[in-house]
């Protein structure tokens, strides 16, 4: 009886570890939209651009100011907080869309949620240029993100546009409960004079 145990013992470990084992999610091999905006961030931070800042609150009070280059990252937190879609558990809650825009001669593609209500971003788009760049890649020339979070203490809703070397601009909606909608801009331009 005792040989016949530790016979079955390497068989017993065997299912058991195969069964605590959890399924792996695959890469779906998506952009990674983060490592984008981290090299826009990190050349920023090492170049001599002077970055402006525009502030509106529903078109009657703009805020004009420049920021310092080391605060420019703080100032893009929103686009470096997005989800990551190389992350194979993030991608799995997404699909991918490309296709091709005769009229803007841009290649678009589109990340949108599985299940819209899980999450608040409800789309990601790339716009990719057909110019081959030195290294072999093109250029992704916009990035867009629309972010909406509804709850019962109200509705807020992004428009995020990141222009690669050029600015980015989030409008920001709130409405709370029994209240008016308010809007707000944010747009800030670096290098903006020197690119086409």
């Amino acid at each position: 009886m005792k040989k016949l145990f530790l016979a079955g013992l390497p068989l017993l470990t065997l299912f058991l570890f195969s069964c605590k084992e959890k399924k792996k999610a695959e890469s779906k091999g998506f952009i990674s939209v983060i490592s984008l905006i981290e090299k826009q961030v990190a050349h920023i931070d090492t170049s001599l651009y002077s970055i402006v800042q525009v502030i509106a609150s529903d078109s009657l009070h703009t805020d004009t100011n420049y920021i310092p280059r080391e605060k420019f990252r703080e100032t893009a937190r929103e686009f470096l907080e997005l989800p990551d879609l190389t992350n194979p558990e993030v991608a799995a809650r997404f699909n991918e869309e490309k296709m091709y825009d005769t009229l803007m001669r841009r290649v678009i593609i589109s990340y949108t949620p599985i299940d819209p209500k899980k999450e608040e971003i409800k789309k990601i788009e790339l716009l990719i240029s057909q110019e081959v760049m030195e290294d072999g890649s093109n250029k992704v020339t916009n990035i867009i993100v629309d972010r909406i979070l509804k709850n019962r203490d109200g509705f807020l809703q992004k428009k995020m546009v990141w222009r690669t070397d050029r600015s980015f601009l989030i409008v920001t909606s709130t409405q709370q409960p029994g209240q008016p909608e308010i809007t707000s801009t944010n747009r800030v331009t670096w290098n903006e004079e020197n690119t086409p």
